[in-house]
Parts: structure tokens; C-alpha cells; sequence
């Protein structure tokens, strides 16, 4: 193929990306291009949470919870680009909480650097819990591995390290899933029996995609069913 004609495929290609995204988007009950657009709905929050040294453009949309998702355009030049997210607040100590489940079931492109994964934050953002249930490419996270741990039921590689203002604990699935439940509580209470906090306050669960790369094109990432329930 000769580089005009490869031109005018690549053009094209991206076009249509776009358009999907738009016609997505203006159909939506929300949706921002905006670095930090964020919205409010049934108690959770949805921020485009575009974040990282060039970052490409990013579209969110969102019709509730359980439907919602993103197009994403980012360059294959490393370090983490975005993390477009779903989130709940639960604000309560460990010990106060008798159950914290979640759901999820999502869609994300074959191609490129990312990952799905809860972001979950303690005692405000004195420590970040992060629990990889998909990984695409050559993302990674901080720090070292310390454990295998099966709990909260999936089995997980956990790593510990800091990204320079609080310890951060990450669970990588062994096997990659696009929809499953994960029992937050008991890996919150897994670290607590390692000794690695106390009874923290589960501040917030956040949900999304962590976005390095999108192999130079658009992508569009969607997650179909979402909730997290603690009581």
C-alpha cells in the first residue's frame, strides 16, 4: 500500500472513530472533553480524570452507572495518560463495615497500554489500593512483588511501593476478566492482617480504565454493568 493511499486509511479510520464517539457522546445524558469534566448520579461520580504529561484528547460519556464509558486518543509515548473513572464514597472504618462488594462487566479495545482496574482510596489518600482485573500492553505497576494472595475471590500478584505520597498496594489478577464481582472488604481486611495499616476509613472506591496508550489511535472503552455496595 502506498503512503498516500495508507494516509487516507489512517484519516479515515480516525474519522470514524471520532464519529462513533460522537454520535455515543450526543446521545448521552453526560458527556465532557473537558481534563477533570465530572457529573453526579445515583450517588456515584464520573471524572475524565485526564492527568499525565501529553495526554491526547479523551471524551467521557455517561447514562448512569451501569452505562457508561470513553474515547481515548492516546499516544504511545509511555507513562500513564488518564484513568477515566466511576466512583462511590463509603467513608467508614474497616471496622464499622460488614460487607464492601462490587460488579463489573466492560468492553475495552484489543490494542495499546492499559489497564482495568479499581482505584480505592483509605484514610482520604493516605493509602491507595489499586485491584488490576484486566492488562493490555505494557503498563506495570509501582513499586515490587510481595505476595500471592487468593482473596476477595480472584487470585491476585501483589505488589507494594509508593508513588511518592503514600504507600500504594497493587493486585494484578492472574488471568485477565472483562466482568466478574470482587469482595472489596475482605482484601481491605487481607492487607489489615499484614500489619500494612490499621482500621482505616475506606474513604472511596473508584472504577475505570488506566490509559498509557491507545496505539496512536482512537479507542473507545465502555462498562455496561457497575455497582458497589457496602453496608
Amino acid at each position: 500500500m502506498n503512503k498516500l493511499v495508507r494516509g487516507f486509511v489512517t484519516v479515515g479510520t480516525a474519522l470514524s472513530a471520532m464519529l462513533l464517539v460522537t454520535g455515543v457522546a450526543s446521545a448521552a445524558t453526560w458527556s465532557s472533553s473537558a481534563a477533570f469534566g465530572s457529573w453526579t448520579d445515583e450517588g456515584y461520580y464520573f471524572n475524565n480524570d485526564v492527568w499525565g504529561s501529553g495526554a491526547g484528547a479523551q471524551t467521557i460519556w455517561a447514562n448512569s452507572p451501569g452505562n457508561w464509558g470513553v474515547w481515548s486518543d492516546q499516544p504511545n509515548t509511555g507513562g500513564v495518560k488518564s484513568y477515566p473513572h466511576v466512583g462511590k464514597d463509603v467513608s467508614k472504618t474497616l471496622s464499622a463495615l460488614s460487607g464492601v462488594t462490587s460488579n463489573f462487566t466492560v468492553s475495552t479495545p484489543s490494542a495499546g497500554s492499559f489497564e482495568t482496574a479499581y482505584d480505592i482510596w483509605a484514610n482520604g489518600s493516605g493509602y491507595e489500593i489499586m485491584l488490576w482485573v484486566d492488562k493490555t500492553g505494557s503498563v506495570g505497576p509501582i513499586g515490587s512483588q510481595v505476595a500471592t494472595a487468593t482473596v476477595g475471590g480472584s487470585t491476585w500478584n501483589v505488589y507494594s511501593g509508593s508513588n511518592g505520597s503514600n504507600p500504594v498496594y497493587s493486585f494484578l489478577r492472574t488471568s485477565n476478566t472483562s466482568s466478574g464481582s470482587v469482595d472489596i472488604l475482605a482484601v481491605l481486611k487481607w492487607i489489615e492482617s499484614k500489619g500494612w495499616y490499621g482500621d482505616v476509613t475506606l474513604s472511596t472506591v473508584q472504577f475505570g480504565w488506566e490509559i498509557s496508550s491507545t496505539n496512536n489511535t482512537g479507542e473507545n472503552f465502555a462498562d455496561t454493568a457497575f455497582a458497589v455496595n457496602a453496608s
